[in-house]
C-alpha cells in the first residue's frame, strides 16, 4: 500500500501535472526553454542531497532498528512539501523549485527505507513476485488519483471549481493546485497500513564491537565497514553499477517526458492522458514481468525491458504529435514497472538481510546518481542547442552500457554469498 500511496506523488508531481504547471504557471514570463532548465536543475539538486544522506541514514536505521521511523519521518517531509505546492502562484519559480526539492527528498529517502524492508517481508523465492506486485499496485493507485485529478482539471465546473473566461491566474490554477494537495493527503493516508501492520525488522545482528556506542558514531563506523564489504559482494556491486547506468535513462524519460512534450507543442490534456496510459498499461504488465522472471530469470527479463527502452528512445526522438506521445506512453507502460521492480528484487536477493538498510542506502545513492546525469545532460543540451529533441537520442547510451555491465552479474553466485553471510552472522550472534 505504500507503493499505492507514494505513486501518486510520482505520477502527479514528478511526471504529469506538476512539470506542466512548473513550466506554464511557475515559469510564466520566462523565455524559451529556461523553465525546463530550472526543472532539470531542481531534479539534480534533490538527487544530490538524497545521494549524500542515504547511506548514512541506512546505517543508522540498521544499527538502531528504526527503518520504519525514518521512513515515516521522511514521508512527512515529502507530504509537507507536496501540500505546500497548493500555495504556488504565477511566476513563483523559486518557491516551486524549493518545494519540489523538499518533496523529492522526502519521497526518495522514504523509498530507500521502504525498499530495505523487502528482504524482511518476502522469502527469497517470492521477492520478484512481491516487488512486481507492489509496482502494479503503485501503478493502479497513482493512476486512479491522476484520473481524478485530470477530471477536475479538464472539467472544473463539474466539481464546483472556477471555470470559463475571465478567470484570475489564481482561479485558473486552482484545479492543478488542488491536485497537489490531494497527492499529499493520498500519500499520507495510504502510508498508514505499512506503519501499523508491517513489523519493524530487528536491529542488525552483529558481533557487539559497537555495543554501547553512540548510534551516530556507530553508524559512521558501520558505513565504512559496509563500503569495504562491498568488495566481497562483487555481483551485488555490479548490479548496483548496471542499475545506476540504465536507470539514468529510465529516470530521464520519466522526469523529462512531459516537459519535452510541452516544449514541442503537445497539449497539457494529451500529456496527462498519456501518463494515465502508462499507469493502467503498467498494472498487468508489472504482474506479467513477475511471471516472466519466474520462467526465464529476473536478469533476462530486465534485459528485455532495456532493449524495449532503446526502441522507446528512438520513437521519442521522432515524436511530433499527441498520437506519437500516446504510442510512446503505451510502450513505456509495458516495460517500466517490471524493469524497475525486478531490479529492486534482483539486488535484494544478493545482499545480506541484516544489513538491508545500509545496502539499500547505497542502492538509493546509485539510483539518485542515476537521476543526476540524465536531467543534467538535458539541461546542458538545451543550453547548447536550444532544443530538448537533440538530447533524446543520447539517452540510448545509458541502456546499452547498462546492459553490458549487467552481463557481468552472476546472480546465482551473488545469492549464494549473501545467504552465507546471513548464516555466519546468525551463528556468531548465537
Amino acid at each position: 500500500m505504500y507503493d499505492w500511496g507514494i505513486s501518486a506523488m510520482q505520477t502527479v508531481i514528478m511526471t504529469a501535472v506538476f512539470p506542466i504547471f512548473f513550466v506554464k504557471v511557475a515559469g510564466h514570463g520566462m523565455p524559451g526553454s529556461e523553465p525546463a532548465q530550472w526543472w532539470s536543475i531542481a531534479n539534480t539538486v534533490g538527487a544530490v542531497l538524497v545521494a549524500v544522506m542515504a547511506p548514512f541514514l541506512g546505517a543508522v536505521a540498521d544499527y538502531a532498528g528504526i527503518r520504519k521511523k525514518l521512513l515515516a519521518a521522511f514521508m512527512m517531509v515529502g507530504v509537507a512539501g507536496t501540500g505546500g505546492m497548493f500555495f504556488i502562484q504565477q511566476g513563483d519559480l523559486v518557491l516551486a523549485s524549493a518545494l519540489f526539492v523538499v518533496s523529492l527528498i522526502g519521497a526518495t529517502a522514504s523509498l530507500s527505507f521502504y525498499e530495505s524492508l523487502l528482504p524482511h517481508v518476502a522469502r527469497a523465492d517470492e521477492m520478484d513476485r512481491v516487488s512486481t506486485g507492489a509496482y502494479a499496485l503503485g501503478y493502479l493507485g497513482g493512476g486512479l488519483l491522476l484520473a481524478l485529478n485530470l477530471a477536475w482539471i479538464q472539467s472544473p465546473a463539474t466539481f464546483g471549481l472556477p471555470s470559463g473566461p475571465g478567470l484570475t491566474p489564481r482561479e485558473a490554477s486552482l484545479p492543478a493546485r488542488l491536485a497537489f494537495l490531494s497527492v499529499s493527503v493520498w500519500w499520507l493516508l495510504f502510508s498508514i497500513p505499512l506503519l501499523r501492520r508491517v513489523p519493524e525488522p530487528p536491529a542488525a545482528l552483529e558481533p557487539d564491537e559497537h555495543a554501547g556506542e553512540n548510534p551516530l558514531r556507530a553508524a559512521f563506523t558501520r558505513l565504512g565497514e559496509t563500503l569495504r564489504e562491498l568488495r566481497g559482494y562483487r555481483n551485488a556491486f555490479l548490479m548496483l553499477l548496471a542499475f545506476m547506468i540504465y536507470n539514468d535513462g529510465i529516470q530521464t524519460i520519466i522526469k523529462m517526458a512531459t516537459v519535452y512534450g510541452t516544449e514541442i507543442g503537445i497539449g497539457a490534456s494529451a500529456l496527462i492522458a498519456a501518463i494515465l496510459i502508462v499507469q493502467f498499461v503498467g498494472v498487468p504488465f508489472a504482474f506479467l514481468f513477475g511471471m516472466l522472471a519466474g520462467r526465464i530469470g529476473a536478469r533476462r527479463a530486465v534485459f528485455l525491458g532495456l532493449f524495449a527502452y532503446v526502441v522507446i528512445t528512438i520513437v521519442g526522438y521522432f515524436m511530433k504529435t499527441a498520437t506519437h506521445f500516446f504510442i510512446l506512453a503505451g510502450l513505456v507502460g509495458v516495460v517500466q514497472g517490471g524493469t524497475q521492480a525486478l531490479s529492486r528484487s534482483l539486488f535484494a536477493s544478493m545482499i545480506p538481510r541484516h544489513k538491508s538498510g545500509e545496502f539499500f542506502g547505497f542502492y538509493s545513492v546509485f539510483e539518485k546518481f542515476a537521476g543526476i546525469f540524465g536531467p543534467l545532460l538535458f539541461a546542458v543540451t538545451i543550453a547548447l542547442t536550444g532544443s530538448s529533441r537533440n538530447a533524446i537520442l543520447s539517452v540510448i547510451v545509458f541502456f546499452v552500457v547498462g546492459m553490458l555491465v549487467l552481463l557481468l552479474v552472476d546472480v546465482d553466485e551473488g545469492q549464494r554469498v549473501a545467504r552465507a553471510a546471513d548464516a555466519e552472522t546468525e551463528r556468531v550472534a548465537a
